[in-house]
């Protein structure tokens, strides 16, 4: 895991995420969202098969897309967390086509 760029970009995301204040609600749901990112990037790092590699990287691609909803309806478009996550989209985004 040491050289996997994708994984490191998406523990700083969830850093980032926990950090972020919002409402109770969209906290929990971000928490969780976040946190499936580089959990599901690790389980597909261990995976053999190619599909099954691509599996987990689509899983954590939608959580990440389900992290940019929130960020949207939080309001904070402009914000760290939100750039981070655009960073994040490329580099997992990449991973799929490869």
């Amino acid at each position: 895991m040491r050289n996997f760029r994708t994984y490191h970009l998406a523990v700083e995301f969830y850093r980032l995420a926990a950090a972020q204040p919002l409402p109770a609600h969209l906290k929990n749901q971000l928490d969780r969202a976040a946190s499936s990112i580089p959990l599901n990037l690790a389980e597909g790092a261990g995976r053999f098969s190619k599909n099954d590699k691509k599996r987990f990287y689509r899983i954590a691609f939608a959580s990440l897309r389900e992290c940019q909803a929130i960020i949207d309806l939080a309001n904070a478009p402009d914000s760290p967390l939100s750039a981070s996550a655009d960073k994040l989209a490329a580099h997992i985004y990449k991973l799929i086509r490869s």
